[in-house]
């Protein structure tokens, strides 16, 4: 397959959203949709693609709402974040869904990705072929808690940073009293962009450094250097962060919504920044679906992507076969 996509175009997402959308493989392949991480990773070189077979597939990604080529901008602090949610996004997978022809399809999320995929399955189950979630979350208050003020306790040196800024501020922020999460989020909305440009370099190192366990060490993702991606990534997950339990009722909870899906959850148990208890959790409530730890990797890494290659295409051979007998 080529390095550009066979289709791509943007999506009339409704409240004067443009979606990026593009499609790679095949036309008559088995339908697939990959859900980024973030919020506000974008699909960058579309490396997701090389974890599909293509000759076999019609995948299709896109960029959620505020990041990547989708606009408004969310590094525009004009850019407003109350369309901005979880059911807007559910409502932008559709729209692409009826938009492709697509009846059905094999969802996969990464990260924020994985709440994603997990709260769009729980609306529309119907729509679901199976599932691979990998570095699995689902954004509850617990786990957001956890990677912006718990994981300080492995990191002691890189929070006291992360939690001096925003008490610096002037935003009344004092650690102990309040949550830093909200003090950032303020911080990124604010109208000086000094102000924003700050924060969101210290969010950019404090991400770097809590996923650094289990991948290649820590070291500075490139991505960072643009400022708009940086600004825009540090405001949306802030923003999806401090509305943590971003399902009603939370995603946990409405497990039985999945039953007869199949899925493959795979997490790292080297993931510091997400502990593999989520995972566990979630497939403890999923009956039929199959949990991966894999020992040495954490929040991504070689032997995880081989895990995930290897799950899209069981996923993908069960829906051809299916396909013949009908």
């Amino acid at each position: 397959m080529g390095e550009t996509p066979r289709e791509q175009g943007m999506l009339d997402g409704g409240d004067g959203q443009s979606i990026y959308w593009e499609e790679w493989g095949q036309p008559d392949g088995v339908p697939a949709l990959y859900l980024h991480g973030g919020p506000g990773g974008a699909l960058g070189t579309s490396g997701y693609r090389h974890r599909f077979d293509l000759t076999r597939t019609r995948l299709l990604g896109l960029e959620q709402r505020g990041c990547g080529r989708s606009r408004p901008h969310a590094s525009d602090p004009s850019t407003p974040l109350e369309t901005n949610t979880v059911a807007h996004l559910i409502h932008d997978i559709e729209t692409l869904r009826e938009a492709r022809g697509i009846e059905k399809w094999i969802v996969n999320g990464v990260s924020w990705g994985s709440t994603l995929a997990l709260a769009y399955a729980q609306t529309h189950p119907e729509r679901i072929l199976g599932m691979v979630l990998v570095a699995v979350t689902t954004t509850s208050r617990r786990e957001v808690d956890w990677i912006t003020e718990g994981v300080g306790a492995i990191f002691p040196e890189a929070w006291d940073r992360f939690a001096a800024h925003a008490e610096r501020s002037g935003m009344g922020y004092e650690r102990g009293h309040g949550r830093l999460v909200e003090a950032y989020l303020r911080l990124l909305n604010s109208p000086d962009p000094a102000v924003r440009d700050a924060a969101s370099r210290e969010w950019a190192l404090w991400e770097d450094t809590h996923i650094s366990i289990g991948t290649d060490g820590f070291r500075r993702d490139p991505r960072w250097n643009d400022d708009g991606y940086r600004i825009a990534f540090a405001r949306l997950t802030a923003h999806y962060w401090t509305s943590a339990g971003v399902s009603n009722p939370p995603i946990l909870a409405a497990m039985d919504r999945l039953h007869g899906i199949p899925g493959t959850l795979i997490h790292g148990r080297r993931d510091i920044s997400g502990p593999a208890l989520t995972a566990w959790e979630l497939h403890q409530q999923w009956p039929g679906s199959k949990l991966i730890i894999d020992e040495g990797d954490g929040h991504g890494g070689g032997s995880i992507a081989k895990h995930w290659e290897q799950a899209n295409a069981q996923l993908v051979s069960g829906a051809v076969t299916h396909m013949k007998m009908k």
